[in-house]
């Protein structure tokens, strides 16, 4: 085994990667490809795949930094089995010249080892790295977290047809004229590879690629005059927060969050997005706007209350947070059910939203199915003098509408009603469920797969509404989790999210905490399940406060245990393994 660190000195390609002495100085806005330290590795094997018990014969690895070799490594491999003969006709090696040599077991920690804390490289990645951790596996040894580049991915994004037939090694080696030519042993393919990385490093740097994190995302999709703006990165902080992209009037044209703020807005300039608008959006774009957040869940927040205020025209969700519906319980001498846009200020019951109006359909349907209430949707007195309905005579109506109707009993209906939305719905899904079980009987499978799913859209709703309520009834909630630099700590009023920051390590917390409550938002009641904030807002707070170790550090708040999601569980539960089922049978 042969591990050494002679170096051979290539200046004038360390010059070329970084750009020149100033590109040092840009450390800040990414790894410059000039300070990262790589391992190039090759391997060679007695088959193409380790899963079907192929071995490696030989590893070799070169070390570059900053276009400099600073160590080589290179090792035989006895691998336990005879190496057939068609693969020591292709690199040479025979049965003899590994029979002395060390077994992976002791060939692996060592190169481990060596490429401890670099970013691998390989030519045709998934071969060589492939083998390396189907090795570590064998041996129960973690595989480090590497990051991986592949000089043939990246020769298909940076070169073109005209320039070469394809990307084999040997190929791009004649072409970028290395000084070793690949001979089917590890480590003379380890050293051509370094050329041919070097040189496709070069060819990146002249389209403004220069960092590990772009050589590791780029293709040749993002246009020329989409790298060219990636210099509006340059400003924005690498901590998390919300960045807004804002056109040539300073309008803005999309909002989004990331816990890196620079590495995520640089991507809009270095990598091909799969959404179709965002190419448009960039073209676009004259700055980029950015707000740092001390917690994930304060950019959350932000972005949501920066959509729905700035309506951008390339954000598509959260966009228009009123184009949802509820279902509501009017409060009228005959009340009623009715599927709205809007949650008024009336002392109405509602349940919701629905992303979907059909769900709300559903759920209204299941309603109307189990309780007696009227549906049709004319005011009426305290005395109507109509004519019956339809329903009314078939016994699913109490009828108001024709005076015959006793209002105590159309009370004692509605709080029935009230109950399942607000409370225990446990009437209505027995309903539902007995409906479900005679269509079964009866081998109508899919008339009972329509009445679940109207049961199931009925105890979303009604589930998330009361979750909505348990956190808006609480005028002020502080609470805190686990943060690696102390905790992070929010201030919740009335379900908003009134201030965020983090409390480190060894600060005394009363003092702290009074200090940000100090600085809190003031917040006014208002009505509805969702009083003073969005549903969105509120539900991302719900999902926070899930966080394994969290606290309470001042006010009281319980989660609901009973109520519509005992329900819900069940159904969600049943339906994924009647998925999985279906899924292994077809598979």
């Amino acid at each position: 085994m042969k591990h050494h660190d002679s170096t051979r000195h290539l200046p004038e390609v360390a010059d070329r990667i970084s750009g020149g002495p100033a590109q040092m100085t840009l450390d800040d806005l990414g790894r410059p490809l000039s300070a990262a330290t790589f391992v190039v590795v090759d391997l060679e094997t007695t088959g193409g795949s380790p899963a079907r018990g192929s071995r490696i014969t030989e590893v070799g690895a070169v070390k570059v930094c900053g276009g400099e070799v600073i160590g080589e490594f290179q090792s035989l491999v006895n691998p336990d089995e005879s190496i057939p003969a068609f693969i020591t006709v292709l690199t040479g090696i025979t049965n003899q010249m590994v029979v002395d040599a060390p077994r992976i077991a002791e060939v692996l920690p060592s190169f481990l080892e060596f490429a401890r804390g670099c970013v691998l490289v390989a030519h045709n990645a998934p071969f060589d790295i492939g083998f390396l951790k189907h090795a570590a596996r064998e041996l129960a040894m973690p595989w480090p977290n590497h990051e991986v580049l592949d000089t043939a991915v990246i020769a298909r994004q940076a070169l073109t047809r005209d320039e070469v037939p394809n990307v084999k090694l040997s190929t791009l080696a004649a072409r970028f004229g290395s000084a070793t030519t690949p001979d089917h042993r590890a480590l003379s393919d380890a050293r051509a590879t370094v050329d041919v990385l070097h040189a496709l490093f070069e060819r990146l740097g002249s389209l403004g690629v220069t960092t590990v994190e772009e050589v590791s995302t780029y293709t040749s999709k993002v246009t020329p005059a989409q790298r060219r703006k990636r210099h509006l990165a340059d400003h924005v902080p690498d901590a998390p927060g919300v960045y807004l992209f804002r056109g040539p009037r300073d309008d803005v044209l999309y909002v989004g969050t990331s816990r890196r703020l620079r590495s995520r807005v640089r991507t809009y300039f270095t990598r091909a997005e799969t959404r179709t608008r965002m190419g448009e959006m960039v073209s676009l774009a004259s700055r980029v706007e950015a707000i740092v957040c001390a917690t994930a869940l304060e950019a959350q927040v932000r972005e949501l209350r920066l959509i729905a205020h700035h309506r951008p025209p390339y954000n598509r969700r959260s966009k228009f947070p009123e184009r949802v519906t509820w279902i509501k319980l009017t409060r009228e001498p005959w009340p009623r059910l009715s599927i709205v846009r809007a949650v008024l200020d009336d002392d109405a019951d509602y349940i919701g939203p629905f992303r979907r109006r059909e769900g709300a359909e559903d759920a209204l349907t299941a309603l109307h199915d189990t309780f007696r209430i009227r549906q049709c949707t004319a005011r009426m007195g305290r005395r109507p003098r109509g004519t019956p309905c339809v329903l009314a005579q078939m016994g699913r109506c109490l009828s108001p509408c024709d005076g015959s109707a006793d209002a105590d009993e159309y009370a004692t209906e509605v709080d029935r009603v009230r109950r399942a939305l607000t409370a225990d719905p446990v009437e209505l899904v027995d309903t539902v469920r007995a409906r479900m079980a005679d269509l079964a009987g009866q081998e109508r499978y899919e008339d009972a797969a329509h009445w679940r799913d109207r049961l199931t859209s009925f105890l979303r709703a009604a589930s998330r509404t009361q979750r909505l309520r348990e956190l808006t009834a609480v005028p002020e909630l502080v609470a805190a989790a686990p943060h690696p630099e102390g905790w992070e700590i929010h201030v919740l009023r009335l379900g908003r999210l009134a201030a965020a920051g983090v409390m480190p390590h060894g600060t005394h917390p009363i003092g702290w905490v009074d200090a940000l409550l100090a600085t809190a938002e003031t917040v006014s009641p208002g009505f509805g399940p969702a009083p003073a904030a969005t549903h969105e807002e509120t539900e991302l707070v719900l999902r926070w406060l899930a966080t394994p170790g969290l606290r309470l550090v001042r006010g009281a708040w319980q989660a609901p245990l009973s109520g519509s999601a005992r329900h819900l569980e069940p159904l969600i539960e049943a339906e994924s393994s009647r998925r999985d089922l279906l899924a292994t049978r077809l598979g």
